[in-house]
């Protein structure tokens, strides 16, 4: 059985980094802890909400391979996956949001609760924010335990960072890292963006990344 703890990355920044590997800091620690605590929860129903890109899915996906389950897109449920859950003690739906059908969403909760088993339900914001038009379904969110993965502090920027340019087989000086760390606007999001920008504008101009392609890709 796998070890969570194992996937604790230990790096300096020249490491490349695995599908598998998830960099555990205060923005995430939290539910990184609790999930390894299955089957030891307060409830039975989890929330684990954060923006895109924050790492929801490879928090599941770690989840998944150590404790097992069965996960389906909030939005592409189906009568017939209802039935496919009997086997499953941990049932996961991602990305859920305002258009999914409630009735069927609902349903799933009953069963969960009837059968006294586990989900987690992934989204961008927190249930209980979600305006349902089904008032049932709008109850049932208040039965989460809501677990927010916050906004990445520095060693998570720069993790991310590195993990995004290590994927693009590009090196660059840690100098440069800390660099972008203090001037781009703390969101997983603008941390992609701006690799994928700095990245394009390299290649574009066949030039290395230094100082000089970071501001220009910043405005400054």
């Amino acid at each position: 059985m796998i070890n969570l703890n194992q996937l604790i990355i230990k790096f300096d920044y020249e490491q490349n980094f695995k599908d598998d590997d998830f960099y555990v800091s205060s923005s995430n620690k939290h539910i990184f802890t609790l999930l390894n605590q299955w089957p030891r929860w307060e409830k039975n129903f989890l929330n684990i909400n954060g923006e895109k890109f924050s790492g929801k899915t490879h928090l599941i996906n770690i989840f998944i391979k150590k404790f097992k389950g069965i996960k389906f897109d909030a939005n592409l449920l189906s009568n017939k996956d209802l039935k496919t859950i009997k086997i499953h003690e941990n049932i996961i739906l991602e990305n859920l949001d305002k258009n999914i059908n409630e009735k069927l969403i609902y349903s799933l909760l009953n069963i969960i609760d009837l059968d006294n088993k586990f989900i987690i339900i992934t989204s961008e914001k927190p249930l209980v924010e979600i305006d349902f038009k089904l008032d049932d379904l709008r109850s049932r969110t208040k039965n989460f335990l809501l677990q927010k993965i916050e906004k990445p502090d520095d060693e998570l920027m720069f993790a991310l960072i590195l993990k995004n340019l290590s994927d693009r087989q590009i090196s660059i000086d840690k100098k440069l890292i800390d660099f972008i760390i203090k001037r781009i606007d703390r969101s997983y999001g603008n941390i992609f963006n701006f690799i994928y920008k700095v990245d394009e504008l390299s290649l574009k101009k066949k030039k290395p990344i230094d100082f000089k392609l970071i501001k220009e890709v910043l405005g400054d």
